[in-house]
């Protein structure tokens, strides 16, 4: 559910999330909100704008945090300190200013919706797509269970997924994973990987869609996102 009085705005988010596969359904006032929560299933997500003209976007964050079990994303251009204090204190799971883009929009709302395990399966529609979660370190398969990376893991998969489909060359890959005082080889860029295909077989049930290119380097061989 978007809850936003700006028109232009509330349009264009509605456009960009249907077409990126959510059910959305848009409201403009604090009144057509309590009317569409009550006549309605209770949305997983509310994007929720501050400054509604019948309105407080921070006590309407208490009142849907009191009466329903989703996840609230604050959308605002109340953007200091004390604004995102007071709104993670009203109830909100994650704060955005007015300046994000619509795909971190998109973002938000799936990282919340692992976080609170309400993510759709991909034999019902949902995303075929390895993700991953540069805010939390996870890197989630189509089937939506997650393992954490490590630091070292973390940036090789960035690289990958970025460039999907592509190989990338192993100089490139040592070179990025190389830390301040330290040497990196192709032994321990093996290692790695070799290490971060057992965790992610081990957790995912799935197998690992990273493939060596011998001689060359290593692809990622699947779809892929890093939000």
């Amino acid at each position: 559910m978007i809850v936003e009085d700006e028109p232009r705005l509330r349009r264009d988010l509605t456009d960009f999330l249907t077409l990126s596969g959510f059910t959305t359904t848009a409201v403009g006032t604090a009144r057509e909100m309590r009317e569409a929560l009550a006549d309605a299933d209770a949305p997983a997500v509310v994007i929720l704008d501050v400054g509604l003209p019948d309105g407080n976007g921070f006590d309407l964050a208490a009142e849907i945090r009191g009466t329903h079990p989703c996840g609230i994303i604050m959308l605002t251009a109340l953007g200091d300190s004390h604004d995102r204090i007071r709104g993670f204190d009203s109830g909100a799971d994650i704060y955005l200013v007015k300046d994000s883009t619509l795909r971190e929009v998109e973002a938000a709302i799936r990282s919340l919706l692992r976080r609170t395990g309400q993510a759709p399966d991909p034999g019902e529609g949902g995303d075929e797509r390895w993700v991953l979660d540069s805010t939390s370190w996870q890197l989630v398969a189509p089937n939506q269970h997650a393992l954490k990376l490590t630091a070292t893991e973390f940036a090789f998969m960035t690289v990958l997924c970025k460039r999907s489909g592509e190989v990338c060359e192993r100089e490139q890959l040592m070179e990025i994973l190389m830390r301040p005082r330290s040497s990196f080889g192709n032994r321990h860029l093996d290692a790695v990987v070799s290490r971060l295909r057992r965790k992610i077989e081990q957790h995912s049930k799935l197998a690992a869609p990273i493939k060596v290119v011998y001689g060359v380097g290593y692809t990622f061989t699947a779809n892929a996102a890093v939000e």
